[in-house]
């Protein structure tokens, strides 16, 4: 009896193409939400730190999904879980503009949240990434993917910001709901091949827990995690805040959606380059030169006075380093500790990057709320950089060749 064969796996180049538009998706809508705190405010009257607040709850349940989107990727397999978390972000972005409250509002938003984990995990997409591309290719396989998130961001800000002068938020916040059904037919790309290949050869069970013992028992991992932190509150704050702070600058509300799209477009050739350059120079260097030059750039934007010509070289210098991070960090985390538990790990990172989200996001809108602006988490943003630049400097890494033998897995179930 003839039985039909399993599907071909995708290439590894399909793989990269795929993560790329399904986090374009997903990071381009989470990237924007601070387009739309003003008008919510205005039109709802819950105030900015209600709104924050919801944004800041989003952003930290994105985060504590991440390992439960790990354990569903294992038994569901990747393409069911983003398919299945596309259809569900988007019913419940949809959802957002009946919002009756506050409360209302962070329930939603949270839970949303963490179905867009589901619909566009990092940890999970740049895990398959990582699994399926040579450890030679790998670095600029990583920038490329993360490239797609800032593509997202580009396109999706001035998109956004201009439906909401034209229609309103509300039509704005069903166009990213329309866009979250883009990830189910992506997903199918994500499946594995027969079994029996090398990529597709099931983990067995429990071969990865000693690695991630090892891991979460060493300083290394903690240190890139902590950055990571920082990296969550840094970016977070910005695209939050960012508006406002344009909006205190007495400029128009469409320069913010232009700020936010130099951003994303500074993002695409930062994240490419950071790839290039972590296979030419130790990650950790790079990890801390990319959290001083950030630390640098909000000093120099506090001193000068927010002309025009000062907040758009300000999204360039920050566009340039901000996204940066990830490819290092993935990367780092993969070399320290093997491709095969970077979704693991990088999940709980990205755990931890979250709640400096939430905490971006969250504190800036209680100062704007209290003092009418953001001074105070202006020089938190800059002490936390200083200390994620120093944080790297003890980390030492394998040498090139000698990263930790694992085979190249996908999450079993994931045909």
């Amino acid at each position: 009896m003839s039985h039909p064969k399993s599907p071909p796996a995708a290439s590894p180049a399909a793989v990269v193409i795929a993560a790329s538009i399904v986090l374009a998706v997903t990071m381009g809508s989470r990237a924007s939400w601070g387009l739309f705190i003003g008008p919510i405010n205005s039109a709802s009257g819950f105030g900015a730190a209600a709104v924050s607040l919801a944004v800041a709850v989003s952003s930290l349940a994105w985060g504590l999904a991440q390992p439960v989107c790990g354990l569903l990727a294992r038994q569901l397999g990747a393409p069911r879980l983003l398919a299945a978390g596309g259809v569900l972000f988007a019913a419940l972005t949809a959802l957002i503009p009946l919002s009756q409250s506050g409360a209302e509002l962070v329930l939603l938003m949270g839970v949303a949240g963490a179905a867009g984990a589901a619909a566009g995990s990092s940890p999970l997409l740049l895990g398959l990434v990582a699994q399926r591309v040579a450890p030679a290719r790998r670095g600029f396989a990583l920038g490329i993917v993360s490239a797609g998130s800032s593509a997202g961001q580009l396109a999706a800000a001035p998109l956004l910001a201009a439906t909401i002068a034209a229609l309103g938020w509300q039509a704005a916040v069903f166009a990213l709901a329309l866009a979250a059904l883009l990830v189910v037919p992506l997903a199918r790309v994500f499946r594995a091949g027969p079994a029996g290949g090398s990529e597709a050869a099931p983990a067995v069970a429990g071969g990865a827990a000693p690695s991630i013992r090892s891991a979460l028992a060493s300083r290394n991992y903690w240190l890139v995690t902590a950055g990571f932190f920082v990296c969550g509150f840094h970016v977070t704050f910005l695209t939050t805040h960012m508006p406002g702070v344009i909006d205190l600058c007495g400029l128009p509300a469409g320069f913010s959606g232009l700020w936010l799209a130099v951003v994303g477009a500074c993002n695409i050739a930062s994240s490419i380059g950071a790839g290039h350059l972590m296979q030419r120079m130790p990650m950790q260097a790079l990890l801390t030169t990319l959290y001083a030059l950030r630390a640098l750039g909000v000093m120099v934007f506090i001193a000068l006075p927010k002309t025009e010509v000062v907040l758009l070289g300000f999204a360039l210098w920050m566009g340039l380093t901000y996204m940066a991070t990830l490819p290092p960090t993935t990367g780092l985390i993969a070399q320290l500790f093997g491709a095969r538990n970077v979704a693991t790990l990088f999940g709980i990172t990205t755990l931890v990057h979250q709640a400096g989200s939430f905490l971006g996001a969250w504190l800036g809108g209680v100062e704007l709320e209290s003092t009418g602006g953001y001074t105070f988490v202006w020089w938190l943003d800059v002490a936390l950089a200083l200390a994620a630049a120093v944080a790297h400097l003890p980390i030492r890494e394998a040498p090139r060749g000698l990263t930790p033998a694992a085979p190249a897995l996908v999450p079993a179930g994931s045909r």
